[in-house]
C-alpha cells in the first residue's frame, strides 16, 4: 500500500515511524515532512491545504490512503474534496469530512454538541462584535477566573483565561471588536471555569466502532510549574497515573459513548482519530474540547505504546471493522520532553544547526520544527524536537528524556525541566 501522510510536525514524525514498521506499507510519502520524516519516508515540498498539488501527486504516486496530521486540512474539507473528485473518491482518507471537523474549527458547534447529547461540560454563551456589551453582563455572572476562547482556529493559542473581570471585559472586546485573533474571533465563547488535572483521551473510530487508546497529559505552558503563555504543548506524559479504571469507565460511559452515538445521530461522518480534552473535577470527568486529530506532543508518548500494526488499525477504519481490532497496549511509561526555539511561542530566530542527534541511543528524537539543509539539520519552527523515552514508570521515563537532551545542542534551546511536576 502506498500511504501519504500530511503535516511536518511531531505527530506526523510519529505517524511516520509507526506506518514505516508496517510490512502492508510499500511506500511512504510525507507532505510537506521535515528532516526526521526523510530518513523513513519521500518528503513532497507541498502544503497541507493546497489540495490541487496533493490531488496531482496521489494520482502521479498511485496513493492508497492519505492520513491528516493537522487539523486545518480537516477543517477546510480536505475528505469531502477527495469524495466528490471521480478520481480521487477510492482512495482513502483518515479524518473526518467537513461537517464533523466542526467540532475543532467551531468552539460554538462543539459545545453545542455537547449538550445536545448530555456530555458534561463546562456552562457557556457565545457572543459576536455586535453582542459584545451581552458578553459584558454575562461575564458579571460568573465568578473569576473568566475562560474567553475564540471560536475558529487559532493554532492552539486562541484560549485566554483572566482572574480580573476587567481584564477580561477588555481581552473580549480585543477579540470580537480589535479582532485579535483575525477571522478566529468573530465569535467568542465565554465559559465557565471548571477547576480540576487536565488529561487527554485519544479515539479511533470508523464512524460506528470505536477504540479507545492509552490517555496522556500535556503541559501547555512555557514556564515551569505550568506559568506563562500558552504553548503548542511543551511534554506529554502516557499513561496518566491518576487515570484509575474506575475512572478510565466513567470517561467511556458519559463521554466517548455519547460522542460517537452522536456522530450517528447528528449524521457527522467521521472515519479518523478524536481528541479529547478532558478535566477531572472531583472524581467526575468533564470536556474541556474536541479535537479532530491525534494531538501534539501526546501523540509523541502515545503512539509508542502501541504495539498494534498501525497500518492494519487505520485500513479497519476505513473498511468500518474496527470492532474485529484488539488493541494491545505496552505497559511501559512513556514520556516526551519538547525542545523550543529561544523566544517561542512569541518571535525566534531559524536556521541554528542542531547537533548531537545521532549521539541519542536510548531515546527516540522525533523531529518537528526542523529541516534538512546544505546536509545539516537545522531549525525550522518554534517547536523543535521530541524526545520520547519508554520507562517502568514515567519517572524513569522521564529522566531518560531528560539524559538524551544533555546531548543535544541547538542555539537558545529552550526546554522545561519539570514535566510531569503535578502528578
Amino acid at each position: 500500500m502506498n500511504i501519504l501522510i500530511l503535516g511536518s510536525g511531531g505527530r506526523e514524525h510519529t505517524f511516520a515511524w509507526k506506518i514505516a514498521q508496517s510490512p502492508l506499507c510499500e511506500s511512504l510519502f510525507v507532505a510537506p515532512g521535515n528532516s526526521g520524516t526523510s530518513e523513513i519516508a519521500t518528503n513532497v515540498n507541498i502544503a497541507v491545504t493546497d489540495f490541487q498539488s496533493i490531488k496531482e501527486l496521489v494520482l502521479q504516486k498511485s496513493i492508497d490512503m492519505v492520513v491528516v496530521g493537522p487539523e486545518d486540512p480537516l477543517v477546510l474539507g480536505i475528505h469531502d474534496f477527495f469524495l466528490n473528485d471521480d478520481e480521487l473518491k477510492q482512495v482513502a482518507v483518515i479524518g473526518p469530512q467537513e461537517k464533523a471537523a466542526q467540532l475543532e474549527g467551531s468552539k460554538e458547534f462543539a459545545k453545542e454538541f455537547l449538550f445536545r447529547h448530555n456530555i458534561p461540560t463546562a456552562a457557556y454563551e457565545s457572543f459576536t462584535a455586535k453582542t459584545v456589551e451581552k458578553g459584558y453582563l454575562f461575564l458579571e455572572t460568573l465568578k473569576p477566573p473568566y475562560v474567553l476562547k475564540a471560536d475558529g482556529l487559532a493554532a492552539g493559542k486562541g484560549v485566554v483565561i483572566l482572574n480580573n473581570l476587567e481584564e477580561a471585559k477588555a481581552e473580549l472586546k480585543c477579540m470580537l471588536v480589535d479582532a485579535k485573533f483575525g477571522q478566529a474571533s468573530t465569535k467568542v465563547v465565554i465559559e465557565e471555569f471548571l477547576d480540576g488535572i487536565e488529561l487527554s483521551c485519544f479515539v479511533l473510530t470508523d464512524g460506528k466502532n470505536y477504540k479507545i487508546l492509552p490517555t496522556a497529559k500535556d503541559y501547555k505552558r512555557i514556564g515551569e510549574g505550568d506559568t506563562g503563555l500558552n504553548t503548542g504543548g511543551m511534554g506529554a506524559v502516557s499513561p496518566v497515573p491518576f487515570a484509575t479504571d474506575e475512572f478510565l469507565n466513567k470517561i467511556e460511559e458519559r463521554i466517548v459513548k455519547p460522542t460517537i452515538e452522536g456522530f450517528q445521530k447528528d449524521n457527522l461522518p467521521y472515519k479518523g482519530f478524536v481528541f479529547i480534552g478532558l478535566i477531572k473535577v472531583g472524581d467526575d470527568p468533564k470536556v474541556i474540547e474536541y479535537n479532530v486529530r491525534m494531538g501534539d506532543p501526546e501523540t509523541e508518548a502515545v503512539l509508542p505504546r502501541l504495539k498494534n500494526d498501525f497500518v492494519e488499525i487505520l485500513q479497519a477504519m476505513v473498511d468500518g471493522t474496527l470492532d474485529k481490532i484488539n488493541i494491545e497496549i505496552d505497559e511501559r511509561a512513556a514520556t516526551t520532553i519538547m525542545l523550543v526555539s529561544g523566544g517561542y511561542p512569541e518571535a525566534y530566530e531559524k536556521g541554528k544547526e542542531i547537533t548531537g542527534i545521532n549521539a541519542i541511543k536510548d531515546s527516540i528524537p522525533f523531529h518537528a520544527g526542523a529541516i534538512n539543509k546544505e546536509g545539516k539539520v537545522v531549525t525550522s519552527g518554534g517547536r523543535v524536537m521530541a524526545i520520547t523515552s519508554y520507562g517502568n514508570t514515567y519517572t524513569e521515563a522521564i529522566k531518560k528524556s531528560y539524559q538524551s537532551i544533555e546531548k543535544l545542542y541547538f542555539d537558545k534551546m529552550y526546554y522545561r525541566k519539570d514535566i510531569g511536576f503535578d502528578l
